[in-house]
């Protein structure tokens, strides 16, 4: 009970990477029977063989708790290894995500359960430890679309005295060592209830950080969206203006003259060269003047007849 799933650390299953960060790529890449989630496995099918062995014998016998507290090791040593290997080897699957935190609190709640119900343990230090636990999950997935809360060093802890405790107490324990087992429990409480308060404390930080960084992202968005608007408005402004102006151009060149026909207009009727000289005006009025001259000798023929 670390915080992050054991088997669930991450990885590709294919080789080992030593002290690598996982990306998204290494999700759900490892195949389902690896080695981290055969140990969580196992430690699932410790559950139920604890409870029997504890209890067998109405739960007072030593050699049988002699071997639930074997079972109740060997689960907790489990959960060691496949926290190791699944870091070590990047296997991660979704069977090991919901599994292996599942396989930590049932363990460890069966045993408190039967403890208190046999009577040598009282009830309280049991719901204190039970409502954490499920507290602190629970805010895990209140939290989790947000940020991931680590495992600190104080929940390593606290898991150490609480499976230690726990084990001093499947056995049976007389003189000193059932005082001193007391004492460790009650060590185990109060760890239990400083890192809970812990990462009640994270979890709101988190949130509050989450919340405000998704508000900064959807500003963002809008502010970026408002400019993509904005220069695609200036391009299509830009747009039709140049077709109005085209269109205008072309109305120039071209307008209706009287009677339905189409007069060029005089800024853009093109030049007549004449004799070489490429000026239209000049042919025109050489023009003229030889129809004058031709005119002035009709009359002088006709004024001699």
């Amino acid at each position: 009970m670390t915080g992050v799933p054991a088997s669930a650390a991450g990885g590709t299953g294919a080789k080992p990477v030593r002290g690598g960060e996982l990306g998204p790529a290494a999700v759900n890449q490892a195949g389902l029977w690896n080695i981290a989630n055969i140990l969580t496995m196992v430690r699932l099918l410790l559950v139920p063989a604890f409870v029997l062995l504890l209890l067998h014998n109405g739960g007072y016998d030593p050699v049988w708790r002699s071997f639930a507290w074997a079972a109740f090791a060997v689960a907790m040593i489990t959960d060691l290894f496949d926290g190791h290997l699944a870091r070590t080897y990047n296997l991660v699957t979704d069977f090991g995500k919901i599994a292996d935190p599942i396989a930590d609190k049932a363990i460890m709640g069966a045993a408190l359960v039967c403890l208190s119900v046999l009577g040598d343990l009282p009830w309280w230090i049991t719901g204190v430890i039970l409502a954490r636990e499920l507290g602190i999950t629970l805010m895990r997935f209140w939290v989790i679309r947000l940020a991931v809360i680590p495992a600190s060093r104080g929940g390593k802890l606290k898991t150490l005295a609480q499976g230690t405790a726990v084990g001093m107490y499947v056995l049976v324990l007389t003189g000193p060592l059932a005082t001193l087992r007391f004492w460790v429990m009650m060590i185990a409480v109060a760890l239990t209830v400083v890192t809970g308060l812990d990462y009640v404390r994270q979890a709101v930080v988190l949130r509050r950080l989450g919340i405000a960084a998704e508000r900064v992202a959807a500003a963002r968005a809008a502010q970026a969206l408002q400019e993509a608007a904005g220069a695609l408005g200036a391009v299509g402004d830009a747009g039709a203006a140049g077709a109005a102006g085209a269109a205008g151009a072309a109305g120039a060149v071209r307008t209706p003259a009287a009677g339905g026909s189409t007069a060029v207009t005089p800024a853009l009727r093109p030049h007549r060269a004449t004799g070489g000289t490429g000026r239209g005006g000049s042919g025109t009025a050489s023009g003229r003047g030889e129809d004058r001259e031709a005119a002035e000798a009709r009359d002088a023929a006709e004024a001699e007849r």
